[in-house]
């Protein structure tokens, strides 16, 4: 059993600048993400793509967004329970008792749901034989794109990452780009990108086709690829991507005894808390009149939780207020020198 003071659940942007307002004020928390990596939707969906909203940051990505929160709380030790899904929430005594889907467990007076739109996961092929080759050969992210270099890449999809993958990757790749439609989804800049490289020949570009077998014992050898002619083609490969986008939706989050409202959930506005007392959601996860699904608006609410947290957490100490600028305790937990 996992004891913390305050549990989140959701990696992304407002569950990291979360994390570090509770251990700011001195409270222990763990985070929880159904995804493999920290990030949420910044990395999930727009690694490379600039945001021009953050406070003080003019312009940055997804991915530097979410490098500059994990370098914000690194004076931290932070616990990140990632690749788990929280299932069961239930009351027990003053506590809230937590279970993933993996069997971890969790018991907290505080729990902070900071989930986005809610459970992301990868939509996949609908073709079972792929489950054996998954997060060997097949996969629908990428963690270290030089797991590829020198490596037969296939890459199905028609949106913003298939296609930006595919003009990274074949930069030390072999890539083949395989889509079921003619046109693309993505950025009219890198559509012309990639239809260059298939000009050319940097880039083996195949339309009006799908998966539909796949062949290997110990590791994948071969996929086979029918067109809307049905004209079957067979490609040797080293590794098969899939980006099909997410499906997004509340999951078991619906089950708790939350008042739900258009698949977000409804929260006051002094502490963001949920009609059950210890639990709150902040972030694009949460409702109330005038919300905002910006990251600051996420900040904001992440920030005034957490201060709501540490009633509960520390019943018998009253929370005072300090700034950062002259607190001694708040730069003793940061590691930094007093004056």
């Amino acid at each position: 059993m996992n004891k913390t003071d305050a549990l989140i659940i959701g990696a992304g942007p407002t569950g990291l600048f979360t994390a570090h307002q509770l251990k700011l004020i001195g409270l222990n928390c763990e985070v929880v993400d159904n995804l493999d990596k920290i990030g949420g939707q910044c990395i999930e969906l727009y690694p490379d793509k600039p945001i021009y909203d953050i406070p003080a940051v003019p312009e940055c990505t997804g991915e530097e967004l979410t490098n500059n929160l994990i370098n914000q709380i690194k004076p931290f030790d932070i616990k990140f329970h990632l690749s788990e899904r929280v299932d069961e929430v239930k009351k027990e005594n003053e506590n809230w008792i937590v279970k993933t889907n993996k069997g971890t467990t969790f018991s907290t007076p505080n729990v902070i749901i900071a989930g986005g739109v809610g459970s992301f996961e990868p939509r996949k092929f609908p073709i079972k034989e792929c489950e054996k080759f998954e997060n060997q050969s097949v996969f629908y992210s990428i963690k270290d794109k030089k797991m590829f270099e020198g490596k037969t890449v296939t890459i199905f999809g028609g949106g913003d990452s298939a296609l930006d993958w595919t003009v990274e990757l074949s930069k030390n790749s072999k890539v083949n780009l395989i889509h079921r439609r003619d046109d693309f989804r993505g950025a009219q800049a890198t559509v012309d990108k990639v239809k260059q490289l298939a000009k050319e020949g940097k880039i083996n570009l195949l339309t009006k086709y799908q998966m539909t077998g796949i062949k290997g014992e110990k590791k994948l050898e071969s996929i086979d690829i029918k067109s809307d002619d049905k004209e079957v083609k067979t490609l040797q490969t080293d590794y098969v991507l899939g980006f099909f986008g997410l499906i997004m939706q509340l999951g078991p989050i619906a089950n708790w005894g939350l008042n739900i409202d258009k698949k977000t959930v409804e929260v006051d506005t002094e502490k963001f808390e949920t009609n059950q007392k210890g639990i709150y959601a902040v972030g694009d996860i949460c409702s109330y009149p005038g919300k905002l699904k910006l990251i600051l608006s996420g900040f904001h609410e992440g920030a005034l939780a957490a201060r709501a947290c540490f009633k509960l957490a520390r019943p018998n100490e009253k929370y005072r207020f300090e700034f950062t600028t002259s607190s001694k305790s708040i730069k003793d937990r940061l590691g930094v020198k007093s004056d």
